[in-house]
């Protein structure tokens, strides 16, 4: 059964309620964050001593509060509610009363299931028996220090969370990047609270991290930590708390995976702040390969024995783990112990109940380097949308997935359309392969595929069927809705790309979502922005440059749903790790086409040594919306590769 918490809210679903923000709810991380966890178990003990509780549950916030914590000692004498529309739902056995009877409670406690409740409490003041005592969850506030708006509690600034998983051994180590953004939307003080859990939940370290100038890099390596705390060999989770903050409320990071020796094995995106009941986009093991899936238990609560489960896409065959993971705990779960004849191209999905963030998947090759990648979140809240098959008319292609093809002499490329929504029975898909320079060369009519269908595509394979060519040796894909035989579509449009080094052998894999891009005219919250309602018409794309051996790939893609400007106008502006600008070039990709470039021969000797350590690039365009990739590559060694975010 999956955790009765929200954590995502679809921006169309309607109303807004405290803490319940579009995109991602407060209130679970003000419960369940570490620094909230213990009191608030103290306190649930405490109240399970302390007599008959009444429970004034005027948001329905409440189950979050039941799911989070044990209430089975509790002497509930009644649960009491403020919307007409609740009274007689059910909870723990008592049927929802109205708040106006609360005077008939024999309770001699009354929890009032609320932040920032004085009012909530001054309206029923005098419906409180006397000698009624009152707590609730404003005595489980973090410190007002730690706010970006102490006026509201459950402000999403005040809430900027998110989990890195965070890995140190004599021949791993992890590398957390991003920027100090948030200066630059003019917060005074932010830093970084941040709580490092082993991998059975205990606080191996916990501190407050300053944050350097404005735009600055912030770099958090394991080893670092590692003698800085005095630690041993550990895989667990860090938990990442922005405070102070203003401007942005998610917390943006790029996660880089290498050996002992420096060298670079994997690189992905950051976890996304809200925990999902299901992920996909896994792809089943390749013979002499083996996966595991590092399952990071989100929450100050355990996860049952048979909570988590996996089975292939399109089956309803679920193998569920049969073991608990603690608290704030990390658990190593190989696949082949569930799934043993599970084979690429089969895509795994895996039933998370809401219990963890979009959670990282380790495959180890026999003779090979091992690679990192993550799953992404499978929506349950979505529907077919049958406006999108006449979008064409309005829009022109409408939504499109772009996925980079590496360059062929160095790179092999495969994609794979994903089915990432439990709605989706079918995915009515096209192929289109693009150069560089914008040209298309060739179409493919993927067909309805049904969920169970998982039909790779080899790039290369077939531009030796058509006797095709890239001209520039590299381009990009774009995977679009094609209704030409009928069917339906909801907009959540995923796909897996996989990439083969051909001199080392070695593989990375990412997967995204489609968007509407570069058109004046909206259809729901598309074309994104970074800030601000849509039309997202410009990029700001952070680009982390690795640290030596490895040099610093960048896949750029220009996709366009509707003609747009002839050429892009973009700068590649390169910082020192203190957030200064050292130069600044300037590239154009022609509109629908991709531009593919490594650090090493954008920016010169001169440039790069001014840069220095913990440089980074920023990809700025006014005039249009970029898609990008970034990764590390050693030639003839290893590479990763993963899309890039913006802020």
């Amino acid at each position: 059964m999956a955790l009765d918490i929200t954590t995502f809210t679809n921006a169309d679903a309607g109303a807004w309620r405290p803490g319940n923000n579009a995109g991602g709810s407060s209130l679970f991380k003000a419960l369940g964050h570490p620094l909230i966890a213990e009191p608030a178990a103290g306190l649930a003990r405490r109240l399970g001593e302390a007599g008959p509780i009444a429970v004034y549950d005027p948001l329905g916030q409440f189950a979050a509060f039941a799911a989070l914590y044990d209430i089975s000692g509790w002497d509930l004498a009644g649960v009491f509610v403020q919307r007409l529309e609740e009274v007689g739902t059910t909870f723990a056995g008592h049927a929802a009363r109205p708040v106006t009877e609360l005077a008939e409670t024999d309770g001699r406690t009354l929890f009032v299931a609320a932040f920032d409740s004085a009012r909530l409490r001054a309206q029923i003041a005098h419906l409180l028996p006397d000698g009624v005592a009152v707590t609730g969850f404003d005595d489980l506030r973090l410190p007002d220090g730690m706010l970006s708006d102490p006026t509201t509690y459950l402000a999403p600034l005040n809430f900027a969370t998110n989990f890195a998983f965070l890995r140190d051994s004599a021949d791993q180590r992890t590398r957390i990047v991003t920027a100090n953004y948030w200066a630059a939307y003019g917060a005074a003080d932010p830093a970084l609270w941040l709580c490092l859990f082993d991998a059975d939940g205990s606080v191996l370290a916990q501190w407050e991290e300053p944050l350097p100038a404005a735009n600055a890099s912030v770099v958090l390596d394991s080893r670092e930590l590692r003698a800085r705390f005095g630690l041993g060999d550990f895989a667990g989770s860090l938990f990442i708390h922005a405070v102070r903050i203003a401007g942005h409320d998610v917390v943006k990071y790029a996660l880089d995976t290498v050996d002992g020796a420096g060298g670079v094995v994997s690189c992905t995106h950051d976890a996304n702040a809200w925990p999902a009941d299901l992920y996909a986009g896994m792809p089943a093991p390749e013979d002499g390969e083996s996966l595991v899936l590092w399952i990071q238990n989100s929450h100050p609560t355990p996860i049952a024995a048979g909570a988590i489960g996996v089975n292939l896409v399109g089956s309803q065959d679920i193998a569920r783990l049969d073991a608990p993971i603690p608290p704030f705990g990390t658990h190593a779960l190989d696949i082949a112990s569930l799934l043993p004849d599970a084979r690429w191209p089969a895509q795994i999905e895996v039933q998370a109940g809401r219990y963890f963030v979009r959670p990282r998947y380790e495959v180890f090759r026999d003779g090979g380097p091992r690679r990192i990648a993550h799953a992404n979140v499978e929506r349950t809240d979505l529907r077919p949308d049958p406006a999108i098959p006449a979008l064409a008319r309005t829009m022109g292609k409408g939504y499109i997935l772009p996925l980079p093809v590496l360059p062929l002499a160095e790179f092999e490329t495969e994609i794979l359309p994903t089915p990432m929504a439990t709605c989706q029975d079918e995915l009515p898909v096209a192929l289109a392969l693009y150069d560089a320079d914008g040209a298309e060369i060739d179409r493919r009519f993927l067909g309805r595929l049904a969920r169970r269908d998982s039909r790779p595509v080899d790039i290369g394979a077939w531009l030796a069927e058509t006797g095709g060519t890239l001209p520039t040796g590299y381009g990009h894909v774009e995977l679009v809705y094609d209704f030409r035989d009928g069917g339906a579509a909801d907009g959540w449009l995923h796909g897996l790309a996989r990439f083969r080094q051909r001199a080392s052998g070695h593989r990375a894999e990412t997967i995204f979502g489609a968007h509407i891009y570069n058109t004046p005219l909206t259809y729901r919250d598309e074309p994104q922005s970074y800030a601000g309602p849509p039309p997202g018409l410009s990029t700001r794309l952070f680009l982390r440059l690795g640290p030596a051996p490895a040099d610093t790939l960048c896949h750029l893609i220009y996709p366009a749903s509707q003609p747009w400007h002839g050429r892009s106008a973009t700068d590649l502006i390169l910082h020192d790790g203190g957030g200064r600008e050292v130069t600044r070039t300037r590239i154009e990709i022609p509109c629908g086409g991709a531009r593919h470039w490594r650090y090493t021969e954008m920016f010169d000797a001169d440039a790069r040594a001014a840069a220095g350590e913990n440089a980074y690039a920023i990809v700025r365009d006014p005039t249009c919306r970029l898609f990008g990739f970034h990764g590390l590559v050693e030639d003839g060694r290893a590479f990763s590769l993963d899309h890039m975010f913006g802020f």
